[in-house]
């Protein structure tokens, strides 16, 4: 890229996170290749957040771009609407191979964000289809972060998020204070004790509790308790 491109860059493409009028700066890329990113420049970056989670096998890597190479001969795309074919019955049988038993259907969405609206989407549906519509709301822990789209930033942490200018306008959620016990040390069962008070105040009106699997990642790279996470799973049992 040369000093125009960069110069038109910076004048009329608004890159996520950053301001329109004053942005922040961004570096010209010329190549990825495992856990590297290649500037212009000749330095290299270590890509630590493997392109917003999005890259875990790294780039370049050579199954991947030979399987890319193979498909996009026979087509790139076509809609899921009435359509089906080899690749996703392939994806999809693997990914019921790996999961439990009764996690036996696969819903393809196109990103994280669209992702998380489906599933919210569901368990709304799930509840309406039962003639119940008071099971509408969702609770979900403090410093959590699930997208930037609209019904996935209501469950995002609304005070350290970064969608606080939309509070106003997003749905309401029920919000339970971020468990403190690390993962390698002792259970402290007051950890649970906010969230199954909330959930026993609000059971009639909550649809689901939405976590990160695992860690929160923007929330500051806290990995849960596994007690916390099981909990999560008898709580939601317990109260339907």
């Amino acid at each position: 890229m040369n000093k125009s491109d960069l110069s038109f860059d910076q004048e009329h493409i608004w890159h996520p996170y950053t301001s329109a009028i004053n942005p922040l700066p961004c570096f010209p890329v010329t190549k990825a290749e495992g856990v590297f990113i290649h500037l212009s420049s000749g330095e290299k970056l270590v890509d630590g957040v493997s392109s917003w989670w999005t890259a875990i096998h790294g780039y370049n890597h050579p199954l991947l771009n030979t399987a890319l190479k193979t498909q996009v001969d026979d087509f790139s795309h076509v809609m899921f609407g009435g359509l089906t074919h080899q690749p996703a019955v392939d994806l999809c049988r693997t990914l019921i191979d790996i999961t439990p038993m009764g996690l036996d259907r696969v819903f393809l969405a196109d990103s994280g964000s669209v992702s998380v609206e489906v599933a919210m989407k569901m368990a709304l549906q799930f509840w309406a289809c039962q003639g119940n519509n008071h099971k509408h709301k969702f609770i979900t822990p403090r410093n959590g972060y699930h997208g930037d789209t609209f019904a996935a930033m209501s469950v995002c942490d609304p005070i350290n998020g970064m969608h606080s200018l939309f509070s106003d306008a997003l749905s309401q959620q029920i919000f339970a204070p971020a468990p403190q016990t690390r993962f390698d040390k002792p259970w402290n069962e007051d950890d649970i004790k906010p969230l199954e008070q909330l959930i026993s105040s609000h059971h009639n009106e909550l649809a689901a509790l939405i976590i990160e699997p695992i860690v929160q990642n923007a929330g500051g790279m806290r990995i849960y308790h596994p007690e916390y996470l099981k909990r999560c799973r008898q709580l939601c049992d317990d109260y339907n």
